[in-house]
């Protein structure tokens, strides 16, 4: 038995066509509609969003190199 309270999600205004889809996504993967959802939205919050991933790609040091280095590193690695 399941003693914690889960959050709810209500969408309103989801086009038809969405639902559809997301349906037969479900129906693919033996799934029903909710735990498809529920698996996909826990995927989705586990990935950081665009902001927070240029955020830490910008806050790294370093790494900048030119073209022409960037080049001949590729080239290098790829003729091993």
């Amino acid at each position: 038995m399941h003693n914690e309270s889960m959050a709810n999600i209500l969408v309103r205004d989801l086009p038809s066509d969405t639902h559809a889809e997301l349906t037969r996504r479900a129906h693919a993967r033996g799934q029903s509609l909710q735990r498809y959802l529920t698996d996909e939205l826990t995927r989705l919050a586990a990935q950081p969003s665009p902001d927070e991933y240029w955020d830490r790609v910008a806050s790294r040091a370093g790494g900048r190199i030119g073209l022409e280095d960037a080049v001949a590193i590729i080239r290098t690695e790829r003729d091993r």
